[in-house]
């Protein structure tokens, strides 16, 4: 039986088929067009392994690899590159590399969603982008007034955003130079075009995404509402594919760097090969439990919010309680049980709490 990899780039693909002896059947250079991996595929046996790696355009390279038969097998390329370790690097020398992976069962391999999920994903990846437009814009506008002292004029007005305070932001810009003023109406206007977006996607999502048992038991997490549990759940997929809480939240970034030699050991910076989308989810989820936890003092979060910023700071706190959901994701989807605080048995809606002292 044949083995085959794939070495892909944005305009080509260099591909090497051997046998499972490890002699190389053919090697060469497949120039991208719809279609091309088909015909490449076409004169192998159906069943047979393609290792790609995961590079941004390998949607449409795996979906031709299950057209032509064989069975697509994405590559971790940080952690391949890790286990070769070749100090040379060609296309030739790689796709070889990933092949012999292939051949000793090392290969390092990483879940492939299904179309109807990757086509989905597109919905909540895309608000992200806007959302994220939208926090720099307002940021921008804040900046301007901070800079000529206009904190003042918006005195009691807790978002300077809501609909009846945008009237004042208009109002008081007539104070603004010229110059200043172009730009205020340019941002604000940019501000109200990405706000529509958003409220579109939104909307679409709500279509599109139902509220199923796993979003509804990610909703009673602290800061998690309906539109993040839509992007934790279909980035996460099965929740089986995780060994254990610890691997979810290094999946999600909510882990740093590590380095324990000696008895010492030293934290870094969060790494990088991780799942941005789920790390943007669960970021935003804590900084909500950051901006709230004086209206909800008795959740666990709260608390560990508070703890850390005081010895660390807003950025070590909100990573801590960042890690704590995405952990306490892996417990409430395995066991198929809402999310549960400690110490406290039920919350009324009037914000009274029962403590559980069993």
């Amino acid at each position: 039986m044949e083995i085959i990899a794939l070495d892909s780039h944005k305009r080509y693909t260099f591909a090497s088929v051997e046998n499972a002896e490890g002699h190389r059947i053919r090697e060469g250079r497949i120039e991208h067009r719809r279609g091309c991996m088909k015909e490449f595929l076409a004169g192998y046996n159906p069943g047979t392994p393609v290792a790609v790696e995961t590079i941004g355009n390998w949607y449409w390279i795996v979906d031709e690899i299950e057209q032509a038969g064989m069975v697509p097998r994405l590559v971790h390329a940080r952690k391949a590159k890790l286990m070769l370790g070749s100090i040379n690097k060609t296309d030739k020398l790689d796709a070889r590399g990933l092949n012999k992976l292939q051949r000793v069962g090392s290969l390092p391999t990483v879940w492939i969603p299904s179309g109807e999920i990757r086509d989905k994903r597109e919905l909540a990846r895309t608000r992200m982008v806007f959302a994220r437009e939208r926090t720099r814009l307002k940021n921008r506008i804040h900046s301007v007034l901070d800079k000529y002292g206009m904190q003042d004029e918006f005195d009691g007005i807790s978002d300077i955003f809501g609909k009846r305070a945008r009237q004042r932001i208009r109002e008081v810009m007539r104070q603004l130079p010229s110059q200043t003023r172009f730009t205020m109406e340019l941002l604000l206007g940019r501000l109200e075009s990405a706000e529509k977006v958003v409220a579109d996607l939104e909307g679409r999502m709500k279509e599109v995404f139902k509220e199923t048992e796993e979003v509804k038991l990610l909703m009673s997490q602290p800061g998690i509402g309906f539109m993040l549990a839509v992007v934790i759940i279909g980035e996460i997929g099965d929740i089986g594919r995780f060994h254990g809480p610890e691997y979810l939240a290094a999946y999600a970034g909510t882990t740093p760097r590590v380095h324990s030699s000696g008895g010492k050991a030293r934290y870094g910076q969060l790494r990088p090969d991780v799942n941005h989308y789920l790390k943007w989810a669960y970021s935003e989820a804590a900084n909500s439990v950051a901006v709230n936890r004086r209206s909800h003092p008795y959740r666990h979060v709260s608390g560990l919010y508070t703890r850390i910023s005081h010895r660390k700071g807003h950025a070590k706190a909100v990573g801590a309680v960042a890690r704590h959901l995405s952990e306490a994701t892996y417990w409430m989807l395995t066991k198929k049980e809402p999310y549960q605080e400690r110490g406290v048995r039920e919350v009324s809606s009037q914000g009274g709490v029962s403590a559980n002292l069993s």
